[in-house]
């Protein structure tokens, strides 16, 4: 396991002009799938503009002649607080699909979580695992004997721990999805859900098709019934208030995932930039807290962890760098993002993941 390096020569990677190839790469349809958000798309604006309102405030005179970024989730050392996130249809982006990403991410030590709406089976990815922790994402299906079914594989299969997404009960109103015409190519399948979801036909967007298979009566109940079912932690992903965080605890939850599903569910929903310290503050110490949305350069991950997440996730990003360059385009995005988390830190005067905490925050702590 890397523990501390100094900081790597400056190498610019332009995230902007890697979306655009990744445009040119995927077609209008898949991008409009992969890029796209709810209604209005307010809030898909706001999730990276929104993590400017925290200003960093460095700290000097300190010795940062080597950094160590690395950290544990649920127990388990990492390199650096990066996961990949779960994100759907990966094989629009890339022939080897989830595949290349669970490589890619493995390649650069950061921790892979599998979303249940992959075009590729789990067991088959499983085998693509490295030494970071791979995770798998899951939505209770109205079929509980399906879900359990499922649940059954995935522990088996050996992933550490269940994401189980709160915030799809049905699917937001995803503009540019319908506006798009996106829908699931015959060439690709949902192996992990493919009894449940059914019919693919009806027009109505991919997701509206997906979530009709979604349980949308879920209580703290059934999350209470998943925990004693799994065998493995459960991660609950969706959260971005505090009580329902520390319901979620209470049901048996090891943590939860502050995210509003990417800006596809509800557009005027709070970003998790401004969601993410009071839910980390009222968790405290009972379990870990992680975070996804909008998370775009180093300096956003130090605010993460300043305001209280563990790790945080990636999506978009990782989706962008797979269309354009495959597994050695996912490490690459994951070395360029570790690289400069150190260089981040090193301007912000701590040394380890461990000094980075809300004193600096401007006016935060």
């Amino acid at each position: 396991m890397m523990r501390g390096l100094p900081v790597p020569p400056a190498r610019d990677l332009d995230l902007a002009a890697m979306e655009r190839a990744a445009h040119a790469a995927l077609g209008d349809m898949a991008y409009s799938y992969y890029s796209g958000g709810a209604e209005d798309e307010h809030l898909l604006d706001r999730a990276i503009s929104d993590w400017e309102h925290h200003r960093l405030a460095p700290r000097v005179l300190r010795d940062v002649s080597v950094i160590d970024t690395s950290t544990t989730v649920l127990g388990h050392a990492i390199d650096h607080p990066l996961l990949v996130a779960p994100t759907a249809l990966h094989g629009l982006a890339h022939p080897e699909a989830e595949v290349a990403t669970a490589r890619g991410a493995a390649a650069a030590g950061a921790g892979f979580i599998l979303s249940s709406l992959s075009t590729t089976d789990l067991d088959i990815v499983a085998g693509a695992r490295g030494a970071a922790p791979q995770w798998m994402q899951l939505y209770v299906l109205k079929d509980r004997g399906a879900t359990r079914d499922l649940v059954t594989r995935i522990a088996g299969a050996g992933y550490g721990a269940l994401v189980l997404t709160v915030d799809a009960p049905v699917a937001g109103l995803r503009t540019r999805e319908l506006r798009g015409g996106v829908t699931l190519p015959a060439d690709l399948d949902l192996p992990n859900l493919s009894a449940a979801v059914g019919d693919r036909s009806g027009g109505e967007g991919f997701m509206a098709m997906a979530t009709k298979a979604f349980d949308a009566s879920l209580t703290m109940a059934d999350l209470e019934w998943l925990v004693d079912l799994a065998g493995i932690p459960v991660l609950v992903k969706g959260v971005v208030r505090a009580d329902d965080a520390l319901a979620c605890l209470d049901a048996g939850a090891a943590g939860v995932v502050v995210s509003n599903h990417g800006a596809r569910q509800l557009d005027a929903a709070i970003t998790t930039a401004r969601a993410l310290g009071s839910v980390a503050e009222a968790v405290g110490d009972r379990a870990e807290v992680y975070v996804d949305g909008g998370i775009r350069r180093p300096a956003d991950v130090v605010r993460a962890l300043a305001l209280g997440a563990r790790a945080v996730l990636l999506g978009r990003p990782v989706l962008y760098a797979l269309a354009t360059g495959g597994e050695d385009g996912v490490s690459a995005l994951i070395d360029w993002m570790a690289g400069e988390l150190r260089r981040t830190m090193a301007l912000c005067g701590v040394a380890s993941i461990d000094e980075i905490d809300r004193s600096l925050l401007w006016g935060e702590s």
